[in-house]
């Protein structure tokens, strides 16, 4: 049975530990079927729907039309608590709040206006097609008119996206240029082609752009053709870049609720180790193994959600104000929670089998679920360049110049 249970949750909440107890909540559901719906590797409609009746998709969406009006620091928090029952749902959450972000990130105030209005009172779901590594879409201007062209290799969310954000290059320069256009038209043909080792129900196949037209009045941030810059336009990495540390820490957080639970219920004592014990809860290298994994991920926490706290202030406060320094000092906090996550981690999804024994290697029981997960995205840009933005700013004190990875 892969079916997750939709249901309809008849009130909002309206406080944010409100919000994160529903995250809670729809967890709980996701987890129930997390296995099964991993090895089936269907497109996830029905999860998609599930975190729309919840009313999380406007977590971050205006009140006045019907959001939350949530913070970041509330978002992360809610992305991590979805990870923790489904990692691949946390992850299309995830990107859904950076690409529902991405008009407030570069576009002009009246953009921002509409883009807002849209999603939110539609209860639309982003997706993206805005791989760097990729060549860029190609984009032709027509007068009043954009045009893009192209492929690229990955699309989070592809197939249960509402809204697409593009992101090409206009021909014959070097200008950027961001849109958000309806994910369901002609001009957009989704790859059947995402099957990797983890993170399965994301739809983060490739995508063909054909001829979409988006008028010149809907490039993010132009006015009269010319893009109006700001140092906040560059917090679009950083703000990423946390989103996969919580959904990381989500499943790691998941991989050790799964090995205590196994323990407690199933492994046993070892009865050939001269000072024998009646059960598991006894055994000395259990206690001191969950002990030590458990207080590395309490740290990670405190370092992620020390991270949350200080780039959701910059994402809330007025754009202009933002310095160069102030950008780099919450990217390089980031790039350090980001490391620490991915290899606490990795530790936890692999030394849990150590601590559930070989029983617990069972296909039926699915452990095996939460290193691909995390070892599938957290393959995304080279950790090792994280530690050393962090070495510089120890080092140097130099801040991470703003590329499409810092």
């Amino acid at each position: 049975m892969t079916a997750i249970e939709t249901r309809r949750f008849t009130a909002r909440p309206d406080t944010t530990q409100g919000w994160i107890d529903r995250a809670r909540d729809v967890a709980g559901v996701l987890a129930e079927t997390a296995l099964a719906r991993d090895r089936a590797n269907e497109t996830p409609h029905e999860e998609v729907r599930l975190l729309k009746e919840s009313g999380l998709v406007t977590l971050l969406g205006p009140r006045e039309h019907g959001g939350a009006g949530e913070s970041w620091r509330t978002a992360y928090r809610v992305i991590r608590e979805v990870a923790r029952g489904d990692g691949s749902i946390g992850q299309l959450l995830g990107y859904h709040y950076l690409w529902a972000w991405a008009a407030r990130l570069v576009a002009t105030p009246e953009q921002i206006a509409e883009v807002e209005q849209l999603y939110t009172s539609n209860e639309f779901f982003f997706g993206g097609a805005v791989n760097p590594r990729d060549d860029d879409l190609v984009i032709t201007d027509e007068g009043d008119t954009l045009v893009y062209r192209g492929r690229k290799s990955f699309s989070t969310g592809s197939k249960v996206s509402d809204l697409t954000v593009l992101e090409g290059v206009l021909e014959g320069t070097d200008t950027h240029v961001f849109a958000i256009v309806p994910s369901r038209q002609e001009g957009i043909v989704y790859g059947s082609d995402w099957d990797n080792l983890g993170q399965r129900l994301t739809e983060s196949g490739s995508v063909e752009i054909n001829g979409v037209r988006v008028p010149w009045a809907s490039a993010a941030g132009f006015v009269d053709k010319e893009f109006q810059p700001l140092t906040y336009n560059t917090l679009n990495v950083p703000t990423i870049q946390l989103v996969f540390t919580n959904f990381y820490l989500g499943i790691a957080q998941a991989a050790l609720d799964a090995g205590l639970s196994y323990t407690s219920q199933h492994t046993r004592a070892w009865p050939y180790g001269g000072d024998n014990k009646d059960s598991a809860g006894e055994e000395f290298y259990l206690l001191d193994g969950y002990g030590d994994l458990q207080a590395k991920l309490w740290a990670v926490e405190a370092l992620v959600d020390k991270a949350g706290e200080e780039i959701s202030a910059v994402l809330h406060a007025e754009r202009e104000a933002l310095t160069e320094q102030q950008r780099g000092d919450v990217a390089v906090r980031i790039a350090a929670a980001k490391q620490r996550v991915i290899d606490v981690g990795l530790e936890i999804a692999t030394r849990v089998f150590e601590l559930t024994g070989a029983r617990a290697s069972s296909n039926s029981v699915g452990l095996d679920i939460y290193w691909r997960n995390l070892r599938t995205h957290s393959l995304h840009d080279p950790v090792a360049y994280k530690r050393a933005e962090v070495g510089r700013y120890a080092l140097l004190g130099e801040v991470p110049e703003p590329t499409w990875y810092t």
